[in-house]
């Protein structure tokens, strides 16, 4: 069968390419994604896949399926199109192609067992957290294993990434003439700046593997002025999703501390929060295997510990990994020019097709191997219990 996927996917290489190439010249940023998206779905439709077109809050979201027989598990596949402002500079113009040549392969060549084939589109992954949006809508928990690809320096899976949250502060005070009366003042700048104060007070006193960041958005006003309101942003962030729950605690009691040293009032709004990834060992196994199968680039151990995404949502509630696949030097950094540069290379062509195959026969094993995926499965269970807890 895999060498069937393989032989399968190369006849669809000039197409796939092509729409890689047309989303890379067409850069859309987050929500923003109606060409990206459209293109795909058309292909889907064309495929025979029944396709909706826009999802809940997010117009360029889409959700196309496929039913073979009656029952069996259902396999999701996940891709992303949203651009950066230098353009694709993360390689999402790879994963659309890569997903739905995947999807085509599996609908057309396993035909003796019941599944269904669920894909979606998944817009405003860069820093606009799409995925949670989806899954506040109610879509991406309709499928027993999420699947995805990235391109990257290496091809390996991940274990880790960062569970974050943003927060954006406004203290409210008085203000006053700063020569002239400033004891009717209440500094909202001063409440501002302890809080600053409190962050690195907290810092020797968290996981080493905690980062939280902050900036003045808006000062207040001039320097002879005491000002009414100032605002800053701060990043919170863990490799624990629990143990973000125990730093926001932390942190509102800083904000709180500083509004009452300064006799201000504070005002808290929070980002979308992006959980940490749950991995299973043996979903990243059987990607690489057949990376290693299909003779995938620069081949090396998971990542331990990597950033944020919102593809980690989907990862917390369900099972659910990404291959990544080499199609840049080593030690590249994503979001830089080198990933733009690239974007229509031959390696990044052929990242599209690896990706393609490699899915495709993964998502194939799991429906022909049911025990496969009930012990990924358990695997994800035990692993999301303990980190429930």
């Amino acid at each position: 069968m895999k060498e069937k996927i393989g032989t399968f996917l190369e006849g669809e290489r000039k197409r796939l390419c092509s729409m890689s190439d047309a989303i890379f010249d067409r850069p859309e940023m987050a929500f923003k994604e109606a060409f990206a998206s459209g293109l795909l779905e058309d292909y889907l439709e064309e495929k025979g896949f029944t396709v909706q077109r826009g999802l809940g809050s997010l117009p360029t979201a889409f959700r196309a399926e496929y039913q073979n027989g009656e029952g069996g598990p259902s396999i999701g596949l996940l891709c992303e199109y949203d651009a950066l402002p230098q353009g694709h500079a993360c390689g999402h113009q790879m994963q659309g192609p890569s997903i739905v040549g995947a999807a085509y392969a599996i609908k057309e060549l396993l035909k003796d067992k019941p599944y269904k084939l669920i894909v979606y589109g998944t817009p405003a992954e860069e820093g606009k957290g799409g995925k949670v949006i989806m899954l506040e809508d109610g879509f991406l928990q309709d499928m027993d294993v999420a699947l995805m690809m990235h391109g990257g320096p290496a091809t390996q899976t991940d274990i880790h990434s960062m569970a974050k949250i943003s927060a954006k502060v406004t203290f409210h005070g008085k203000s006053a003439h700063a020569a002239l009366k400033p004891e009717a003042g209440r500094s909202a700048l001063d409440a501002l700046l302890l809080s600053f104060q409190g962050i690195e007070f907290l810092r020797e006193h968290v996981k080493e593997d905690t980062r939280i960041h902050y900036t003045v958005l808006d000062a207040g006003g001039p320097c002879n002025v005491v000002p009414q309101a100032a605002t800053g942003d701060f990043g919170i962030r863990s490799y624990d999703s629990a143990y973000l729950d125990e730093l926001i605690r932390r942190f509102e009691n800083i904000i709180k501390g500083a509004a009452l040293m300064t006799e201000t009032t504070e005002e808290i709004h929070y980002g979308k929060r992006i959980e940490g990834k749950i991995p299973v060992f043996k979903l990243n196994e059987l990607l690489m295997k057949n990376a290693e199968y299909y003779d995938a680039p620069n081949r090396q151990p998971d990542r331990k510990k990597t950033g944020s995404t919102d593809f980690a949502n989907v990862m917390y509630r369900i099972p659910g990994a990404c291959i990544r696949i080499a199609f840049v030097p080593p030690g590249t950094s994503s979001h830089s020019q080198e990933f733009v540069d690239a974007g229509k290379t031959q390696e990044a062509h052929e990242a599209v097709l690896l990706a393609a195959k490699i899915l495709a026969a993964s998502a194939v094993q799991m429906v022909m191997e049911p025990q496969l995926l009930q012990d990924i499965k358990e695997e994800f269970a035990s692993r999301r219990n303990v980190s429930a807890n």
